[in-house]
């Protein structure tokens, strides 16, 4: 018997599945979330898989949280260890008093267990191999027999479950029937030979809402729809590839014309990244609303082209779901790490725009909107998903478009503004604002044509290496950022209940951790105001919210503290009031390592001189 007392806890509990990668228990796992949401639970699920096909281990880990939590917590309450490779590794995860699910078919010894855990050992294989003889059935089976055994542990309603199995087998009569015997061989045997419910249970809620269930990475490519996109252009690359699969797919249903069944889009696998840029940066100087998407790598093969759609100042959006790096890094693992690659990306001075989402509901609202600041800004938009965004299903907010909306296609000059006598030059800043007017090909038989180039030109773009024309354009390039700051969304702050010397900025896909995060250090006695970052130029809130506390946490999940870094030097903050809270190790985030980073540091500060904290 173990030495602490059992986890007992309803409908708020970590549960994480232990496999070996080609198994078949993606589907298995997936079923599980799925299933509580169908109690009326939240869930939020994160899978953490090799990037080999098969063999390798990978993690599921589901978060049970009524009360909303989607970030990832941190440790285990209940393993489903099914990957010995992985065991030991499995067994330290697990939260004392929490619970060890294992194949308990053959033996292992006493060594292989914690006495502060309790175990459930379920004879999984000879289960399957006294009812299946396929040896691919067993395999496939194994899963579902054990998700109907955790069914019986956390006191599940099976119907529920074998309702999402009739939806996912619709008309595969075969298929579901098998899928709802093993679901049951597992439940039965359990509720036979175990103590059923465990103290993690699972009771029916009212806490989903009108959310929805979705990818971001979907979600993105269905804002690219919306917003106007035509043509997409991408070379394959982990793990911004099903983005635009996603977009073919939504095209195949929302873009083709009724009458005649055709088309009304473009989808490019170049031969490779740098390729993929160049069609973009032409279909965009065509007129077309293009993008890209890819990852760190790609990007640091797109810099050429990036570098000319600011400087000839060519509409573009791309699409970074980023991973690990640098090289090839950890192609399946999550990280911030391409903020300072993209904000500066190319060579020479550059500066471009970035939108921050935290969630699949932002990615689909930045996708869209990326298009119209693309072209209102005639530059190189680009949206910073991650892996943990991407590739995982969230609940957010449902998705919602307003069919009234217009196209903004920025600053164009028409044939009857040409006609009227409007004096046209292509980098003439006739506002003030830095944004010149442009013009489609082929807009006047005469008037209005000009030469695009990546040289050195004048305001209307004759070729020249004069140093004041150059210099004149570079500084035109600057006022136009600055004006983006007020165009792109702006960030979001919340103020902690009482009045605070202390802040923290944060931003993308560490939200919901934070929004976890700020309960756990208020129950420390630790109070913070908090402003998430949505967006790169930083609106002058950024600035005012860092003067008016003593110390600023800034959280990201990059080694270098990349957006720490990026307001250092955009706003010449003294970086000592700036303190990194940086994770790396290519997992999620989780509520308690920021929880616990921050509030180590406050306890210092009631130690220590204000200027003497160590970073």
């Amino acid at each position: 018997m173990p030495v602490q007392s059992p986890l007992s806890s309803v409908n708020d509990f970590v549960v994480r599945f232990a496999n070996v990668n080609g198994s078949g228990s993606a589907s298995a796992n997936e079923l599980f979330a799925r299933s509580i949401l169908r109690h009326g639970v939240p869930v939020s699920p994160r899978n953490i898989f090799p990037s080999n096909i098969q063999g390798l281990p990978t993690w599921y880990e589901v978060r049970v949280t009524e009360e909303g939590h989607l970030g990832a917590r941190g440790g285990v309450d209940l393993m489903v260890a099914m990957n010995p490779q992985t065991w030991d590794k499995d067994v330290a995860s697990i939260e004392p008093g929490g619970y060890l699910f294992y194949d308990s078919t053959k033996p292992l010894p006493s060594s292989k267990f914690r006495n502060d855990i309790n175990v459930i050992g379920v004879p999984l294989t000879a289960i399957t191999n006294s009812t299946y003889s396929d040896p691919r059935q067993r395999q496939l089976f194994k899963n579902i027999i054990y998700l109907g055994a955790l069914s019986a542990l956390l006191e599940m309603d099976p119907k529920l479950i074998e309702q999402l199995i009739g939806e996912q087998y619709k008309g595969k009569e075969k298929l579901l029937s098998s899928n709802v015997h093993a679901l049951h061989l597992g439940r039965d045997w359990a509720l036979q030979n175990v103590k059923c419910p465990i103290g993690l249970r699972v009771r029916k809620a009212d806490k989903v809402g009108d959310r929805i269930f979705i990818e971001g990475n979907s979600a993105a490519a269905l804002g690219a729809v919306y917003g106007g996109a035509t043509v997409c252009a991408w070379y394959p690359i982990t793990p911004s590839s099903s983005l635009a699969d996603a977009f073919a797919a939504h095209c195949k249903k929302l873009r083709h014309d009724p009458k005649t069944g055709k088309a009304k889009y473009a989808i490019v696998q170049g031969e490779d990244e740098l390729a993929s840029i160049g069609i973009v940066v032409g279909a965009s100087w065509n007129g077309a609303r293009a993008f890209t998407a890819t990852s760190g790598p790609g990007i640091s093969l797109m810099q050429e082209f990036i570098g000319l759609s600011y400087f000839a100042e060519i509409p573009a959006v791309i699409m970074n779901v980023q991973r690990a790096g640098p090289s090839t890094g950890m192609p399946t693992r999550t990280q911030q790490c391409d903020i300072l690659a993209c904000a500066y990306a190319s060579h020479g001075d550059t500066k471009h725009v970035l939108l921050f989402p935290e969630d699949p509901a932002e990615a689909f609202e930045f996708a869209a909107q990326a298009f119209d600041l693309a072209e209102q800004l005639q530059t190189t938009i680009f949206v910073m998903l991650d892996l943990d965004i991407g590739m995982n299903h969230r609940l957010c907010r449902p998705l919602k478009w307003d069919d009234a909306r217009q196209y903004d296609r920025g600053k164009v000059m028409t044939a009857e503004m040409l006609d009227e006598g409007r004096d046209f030059g292509r980098y003439l800043d006739v506002d003030g604002d830095g944004i010149p007017y442009r013009t489609y090909p082929g807009a006047h038989p005469t008037k209005g044509s000009y030469f695009t180039r990546g040289t050195s030109r004048d305001r209307y773009a004759r070729y020249s290496e004069e140093g004041s024309v150059y210099a004149d354009n570079m500084q035109r390039l600057v006022r136009k950022f600055e004006t983006a700051q007020d165009m792109v969304p702006r960030p979001l702050q919340a103020n902690a209940e009482r009045p605070t010397k202390y802040g923290v900025i944060y931003f993308g896909s560490t939200a919901p951790a934070m929004d976890e995060a700020i309960e756990l250090l208020e129950a420390r006695g630790h109070l913070l105001d908090r402003m998430r970052i949505r967006a790169f130029p930083f609106h002058s809130s950024v600035a005012s919210f860092i003067a008016d506390h003593d110390f600023v946490y800034v959280v990201e999940q990059n080694r270098d503290a990349q957006l720490r870094s990026l307001i250092v030097n955009e706003n010449g903050i003294d970086p000592v009031r700036l303190v990194p809270i940086r994770h790396f190790d290519g997992t999620p985030i989780t509520a308690r390592f920021i929880a616990g980073a921050i509030g180590d540091h406050q306890d210092q500060l009631k130690l220590t001189p204000l200027r003497k904290v160590k970073t």
